[in-house]
């Protein structure tokens, strides 16, 4: 067989102007401890408090506590497939929220993932997840009431629109039933309703999903607004710590403007 030069040389030639060279710069650590939902990883000297950062099989993790040799992670998935010695990656992005009216009627978890098998959700926008609140005297004074449904509570205890209320007691007492009976009640009126199930069973969240969704039907049926209904959320494990602020993103989003109407006004209501 002969070889000529002259075709070798052209086969390098065209294998060397084709060549096209991607490099993938990224800054990385390494996991080096894990436990309840927390990981400490070293190598990551340019994180950024809030960051998201990228772990092996599909976890997303949060940069939390920046010390002088090592960054805590809190853990946003499932903490037992990461292992020390897994490799961290930053994304450069501060943690942000998915916001926006498509999200009305759904049930998401602690990320915005939807989790109620309807399909994904498009986002209007990402908000960060830290903010700084609006001073005392930007916020609109309590002024319209707000009705619950109980004749009990409504004629004893003044609840107007805009206001926190503690629900307080103790276990089995039917703390989540009167959160629940004012959504309900709010399905005709305007109010934007957000239910948060911090550390509750799925079978729990399931029950209060198909109660929401029943009694929008009935609202749809007598002319109701289909936006309010109630909207679950599924927060496990670690997401617990940042669920409540991020429904509260997704409330804001609903804060009635110069075009809307003044009635659409978050209220929220604590269970302890």
């Amino acid at each position: 067989m002969d070889i000529r030069a002259e075709e070798i040389s052209r086969i390098i030639r065209s294998q060397i102007e084709g060549f096209d060279a991607q490099v993938d710069v990224a800054e990385v650590g390494t996991v080096i401890s894990v436990g309840d939902g927390i990981a400490r990883a070293y190598g990551l000297e340019k994180a950024m408090s809030g960051e998201l950062l990228e772990l092996p099989h599909g976890v997303m993790g949060l940069a939390f506590n920046l010390e002088e040799d090592n960054v805590g992670i809190i853990l946003l998935g499932d903490a037992a497939a990461i292992k020390e010695g897994d490799t961290v990656k930053r994304t450069g992005k501060i943690m942000s929220v998915p916001v926006g009216p498509a999200f009305v009627g759904r049930v998401i978890d602690a990320l915005g993932n939807p989790i109620d098998g309807k399909g994904p959700i498009q986002p209007a926008k990402f908000n960060p997840i830290e903010q700084i609140a609006p001073g005392i005297v930007d916020r609109k004074s309590v002024h319209e009431p707000m009705q619950t449904g109980l004749k009990a509570i409504d004629s004893l205890i003044p609840i107007g629109r805009g206001q926190r209320e503690l629900i307080i007691g103790d276990r089995q007492t039917g703390k989540t039933a009167v959160a629940v009976d004012t959504i309900i009640n709010q399905r005709e009126t305007g109010v934007i309703c957000i239910y948060v199930a911090v550390g509750q069973k799925r079978s729990t969240i399931a029950q209060v999903v198909k109660t929401l969704e029943e009694r929008r039907d009935e609202a749809h049926h007598r002319g109701g607004r289909l936006c309010l209904r109630g909207r679950p959320a599924a927060l496990p494990g670690p997401h617990d710590r940042r669920g409540p602020g991020r429904a509260l993103h997704v409330a804001r989003q609903g804060r009635p403007t110069q075009q809307q109407d003044q009635s659409r006004r978050p209220c929220p209501l604590h269970l302890r």
